[in-house]
């Protein structure tokens, strides 16, 4: 990278937020990526739970390469967490899928009108039913590091057209403007959930399946899934049973047979 993206890092500031995970919290104006920037910040040795936050993300991305994440500066939750393991047998299962159920929870502590409303849409996104897409993650490892890249719809009222409506925000659910600053409460909302969810010796015992299913979204329903690859051109139809223990989407066919699971894919949401 260039010179002047590490200079710019070391001239961010460091923000006073309660991190259970005991590392520094560091926030940019502006930035091409957070993502990027966690993996500057885990090169300078910075500790497991690190966290970048942005008020704008100039090239940020989702799960699927032409999708960016389009938000208004300074009114959403834009940040990384580096999280560090010794190895990836100790990597916690089905991550990506426990850190929306820790943010699908937090949102809640945060706006507790909307309690027991948020949903988990396999793989990786928070949604606001019947508003829509809340929140996207982009779970992303380097050896023994893995970052984690989310993106929160907080303050927002207005989107581009073409996602009108598909996205949703705390504010358009809550029917009520929200303070810029507020995205930060959320954030430490968040952590202190995720902390719970991946290093709390009681969240240990494997019960993230069970409680991540009675928010999973279209449980139960006939649902269309496109698995592998976005334009793999493959459809499966059938009913959405549940979460295995890796985290792979179980779907049971109209045949009655065992469900099948599957660990890449998407779900077709019209």
């Amino acid at each position: 990278m260039k010179e002047g993206f590490y200079k710019k890092l070391y001239l961010t500031k460091k923000i006073s937020l309660n991190n259970p995970f005991s590392a520094p919290v560091f926030n940019l104006e502006t930035t091409a990526s957070t993502m990027l920037d966690a993996r500057t910040l885990a090169a300078q040795n910075e500790p497991h739970g690190t966290v970048v936050v942005a008020d704008v993300q100039e090239a940020g991305r989702g799960r699927i390469a032409n999708r960016p994440w389009k938000a208004q500066k300074g009114q959403n939750l834009l940040f990384t967490i580096l999280l560090r393991y010794s190895g990836i047998a100790s990597i916690p299962p089905a991550l990506t899928l426990r850190t929306g159920l820790a943010l699908s929870l937090a949102i809640e502590d945060f706006a507790p009108a909307l309690k027991g409303s948020l949903r988990v849409k396999w793989p990786n996104d928070v949604m606001i039913p019947p508003l829509g897409k809340a929140a996207g993650i982009l779970t992303e490892g380097d050896g023994k590091t893995v970052y984690i890249g989310i993106g929160v719809n907080v303050g927002q009222r207005e989107f581009p057209e073409d996602i009108r409506n598909k996205a949703a925000s705390i504010a358009l659910a809550l029917g009520r403007p929200l303070e810029p600053d507020s995205r930060f409460r959320l954030l430490e909302v968040f952590l202190n959930r995720l902390h719970a969810e991946l290093e709390e010796p009681s969240r240990q015992n494997g019960d993230w399946q069970e409680r991540l299913g009675e928010r999973l979204y279209m449980k139960d329903q006939q649902v269309r899934f496109l698995p592998g690859a976005a334009d793999s051109g493959r459809v499966v139809e059938g009913r959405l049973w549940g979460i295995g223990p890796g985290g792979e989407l179980l779907l049971k066919g109209q045949d009655g047979a065992e469900p099948e699971s599957f660990i890449t894919g998407e779900l077709e949401v019209y």
